[in-house]
């Protein structure tokens, strides 16, 4: 497994990461021993990157992760956010990034975790009532504590990340980005390549769609987000079920998976980008792996490119109350 640097931080992780949210929700039903053996075989795979929340699950994500660390902890450089603030049931109440939050949601994620310490504890979406100097603040404040070692952010906007970045250095911003879901290139990337910030990509797989296994929502668990997600319904589906199908074909081509393809694409055309796929299962892990191997060429990054331009993609990456909390 190759390796990629965190930023500035002087840490570094594996050049492909770990995303744990699917084994604890929205994407159907997850068996925790299952999972276990996944995390187990990805650190055997050289992945020592892994990203989780306190949201995911209510909790219980970080609990999972933390029978994984036992004996383990030296191995593994763990990422977890805070920001997303949700009730004992589940229930959605809002954003928070104020300083007693800050502090308060550390602690929580340490106890769930048992850690004393976080690699990189990120704020996973930006409070609009809190000024981010007064979070990063408190952040930096856990830093002092050493109950953090590094600092994220995830789903900001540049402006966001350069008043950030003033209170104290950032290693590392977490957004979205894939083969459709590009819109980091307009300007993110360069401004993390600047401040000398690792930019880590989540669903780099669209939620498995670039992989050709969703074909319909109608397959999915019936609690699985993407039944209500825009790209996966209707005509939008349609018309991006064509994209899927020309990926295919040029993977085919290369002796590859969609997956892989969609992984090296993220790797060879950006060196300060860690994809974090998500997986339940080792066999996905075992090809995810793969990718980090492939070589494309210049020309066949910008035939993707071109085969994903935005305009070509159909539907926005969630529903519109859930869109108007990014970039802020």
């Amino acid at each position: 497994m190759d390796h990629r640097p965190l930023g500035r931080s002087g840490l570094s992780v594996s050049a492909i990461g770990l995303g744990c949210m699917g084994m604890s929700e929205f994407y159907g039903p997850s068996d925790d021993d299952q999972s276990l053996a996944t995390l187990a075989a990805a650190l055997d795979l050289g992945i020592n990157f892994f990203d989780t929340a306190d949201m995911y699950g209510v909790g219980h994500n970080e609990r999972l992760l933390g029978r994984f660390l036992k004996g383990r902890r030296d191995q593994v450089i763990l990422a977890t956010k805070f920001g997303n603030v949700r009730g004992p049931n589940g229930e959605r109440l809002g954003i928070s990034g104020t300083p007693d939050y800050v502090r308060s949601a550390c602690d929580a994620s340490l106890a769930r975790l048992g850690i004393d310490t976080i690699d990189l504890y990120y704020q996973h979406r930006v409070d609009p009532e809190t000024p981010i100097e007064d979070t990063v603040g408190a952040m930096k404040g856990l830093v002092e504590a050493g109950k953090v070692r590094f600092l994220g952010l995830s789903e900001c906007s540049v402006a966001t990340l350069r008043r950030a970045h003033a209170v104290h250095p950032i290693a590392a911003v977490q957004i979205e980005y894939s083969l459709w879901s590009r819109e980091p290139e307009a300007e993110m990337l360069d401004a993390c390549r600047e401040l000398g910030i690792a930019f880590v990509a989540y669903s780099p797989l669209g939620r498995s769609f670039l992989t050709g296994a969703v074909t319909s929502p109608d397959a999915l668990a019936a609690d699985d987000f993407r039944r209500t997600n825009p790209r996966f319904v209707g005509e939008a589906l349609a018309q991006n079920l064509k994209l899927t199908e020309a990926l295919a074909d040029f993977a085919a081509q290369k002796g590859a998976t969609s997956a892989q393809i969609a992984l090296a694409w993220i790797l060879n055309k950006q060196d300060h980008v860690i994809p974090i796929p998500g997986t339940r299962r080792v066999a996905y892990l075992k090809e995810n792996v793969a990718a980090a191997a492939l070589r494309l060429t210049g020309a066949e990054v910008a035939t993707l490119d071109a085969l994903f331009a935005p305009a070509a993609v159909a539907g926005t990456r969630y529903p519109q109350a859930a869109m108007a909390l990014l970039g802020l």
